[in-house]
């Protein structure tokens, strides 16, 4: 509820937060999002496959986890922010802000 509230205060019109991939029921799981925060497991699953197809789609987006072995992120994402747990809320909001920001250079 936190990272909802902190986006909805730094001006995103609408955030939706996901407990488990099952939830994103669009078609592509993709549309409805104009950037995402990731956390590395959600419901006991790796979001690493939703990540590569937000990578794809262009949509920017950053991951947010408490795992401390990054190695996985690093090496299958070595240009998206890892913001650690427990993390600010102006760390993970800069971090969003870069990679929104990137797209839009992209």
């Amino acid at each position: 509820m936190d990272v909802e509230q902190l986006c909805r205060d730094n001006g995103a019109a609408d955030a939706v937060i996901v407990r488990d991939l099952t939830e994103i029921d669009l078609p592509d799981g993709l549309g409805g999002f104009d950037a995402a925060v990731v956390d590395l497991m959600l419901g006991g699953v790796s979001t690493l496959d939703f990540a590569a197809r937000l990578r794809s789609a262009g949509i920017p987006f950053v991951f947010a986890s408490g795992y401390s072995d990054a190695d996985e992120i690093s090496g299958s994402f070595p240009e998206i922010r890892l913001v650690a747990k427990p993390y600010s809320g102006d760390d993970l909001i800069e971090a969003l802000a870069a990679a929104c920001d990137r797209a839009k250079a992209a």
